[in-house]
């Protein structure tokens, strides 16, 4: 089964672009992924070295949207390089065409699985994003999305900025792990459950699900700033990839439609609290997002025809989630400006 942050399959003959429904059935991802992890010990073969390693993204996904902002929240730029993709895929893979001759500069490779075949060449599964790809041997290291965060966290933590967060403080670990696996399951993969049913029953089972999470959200946001402690955590970074996508996507395309994120006072007021920090809306391109979902699922919109809307300011209004308390940072501090190459097309997103 398919997410929406992967190619369908590798061989262009047999598979058909877009297919990401199976008639008649719920929607089941596959959550197999290489778990080869970079560690300071290097017990996998790979030890933490700067330099050595480049994350592939997609700001269109939201699963790479994570690793962009927690790269970015932990100051890890100049020990692990980043390249990004175009915001849609062919049926074989996730392509750089936003390069100069559509071309990774680092990696010199069109596309991601490229890297995949380099270290696996019968690799048999989807090519995703995010991956993490070793530059020396050209060979992609994990696609483990969910662990790839909490290693920037914890293993690289000799290369954060001075001043970075505690996304994943120990004392609070089992609550984020719990929080996240909730969030994980019924909301960023709900919507998904949702919008790739395959039958009516399927569709109605995942809508109820999705809504009954999205309620326990707002009741538990509607006292508290962040999901968990009183500074931003691991588990608020996973929750908003979601919400930042809900109004331009998944309310109509994936038809979680019994509300708008704007029709949820807590949420709403969360999402741009979140938005309006650095290291969060800075990372977002809503027009990657836009196109990838609405060109790449033709099997729900066949016609490739992207939405104009929704009207982006208000993520720009004041929030007033300060009058909760909290510290979104802790004792640390706000990232700096986005890097010179990083930054999204202003086109792009409502920040100036």
């Amino acid at each position: 089964m398919h997410n929406s942050c992967v190619s369908n399959d590798q061989n262009a003959e047999t598979s058909t672009a877009g297919a990401y429904i199976t008639s008649g059935q719920e929607f089941t991802r596959d959550t197999n992924y290489i778990t080869t992890r970079i560690t300071r010990d290097g017990a996998d073969g790979y030890p933490v070295e700067a330099g050595r390693y480049r994350l592939v993204a997609a700001r269109a996904c939201p699963w790479a949207n994570r690793t962009i902002i927690v790269r970015r929240l932990l100051g890890l730029e100049d020990a692990i390089s980043m390249g990004i993709t175009g915001p849609t895929h062919d049926r074989r893979s996730w392509t750089f065409d936003l390069d100069p001759g559509g071309v990774d500069p680092v990696l010199g490779i069109e596309r991601i699985q490229d890297a995949y075949f380099a270290r696996f060449p019968d690799y048999p599964r989807g090519i995703t994003v995010p991956a993490v790809v070793d530059v020396p041997t050209g060979q992609v290291v994990t696609n483990d999305y969910a662990q790839i965060t909490l290693d920037f966290s914890t293993e690289w933590a000799q290369y954060h900025r001075e001043g970075a967060p505690q996304l994943y403080p120990e004392p609070l670990r089992d609550e984020i792990d719990t929080v996240a696996r909730r969030v994980f399951t019924e909301v960023n993969n709900g919507v998904y459950r949702c919008g790739f049913a395959g039958s009516q029953e399927a569709y109605e089972k995942a809508y109820d699900r999705l809504f009954t999470a999205m309620d326990w959200l707002e009741e538990r946001l509607t006292g508290q700033r962040f999901l968990v402690g009183d500074t931003i955590t691991e588990a608020d970074v996973r929750l908003f990839t979601t919400l930042v996508r809900w109004d331009p996507v998944y309310h109509g395309h994936f038809k979680t439609n019994r509300q708008k994120l704007i029709e949820f006072p807590a949420l709403w007021g969360y999402a741009r609290d979140l938005f309006q920090t650095p290291g969060f809306g800075d990372t977002v391109d809503f027009d990657h997002i836009k196109r990838h979902y609405y060109v790449v699922h033709e099997d729900i919109n066949p016609t490739q025809i992207v939405p104009a809307g929704p009207n982006l300011d208000n993520w720009l209004t004041p929030h007033h989630r300060e009058q909760l308390g909290g510290r979104p940072f802790g004792d640390g501090t706000p990232p700096g400006p986005v890097r010179e190459g990083e930054r999204v097309d202003p086109a792009h997103t409502p920040l100036r």
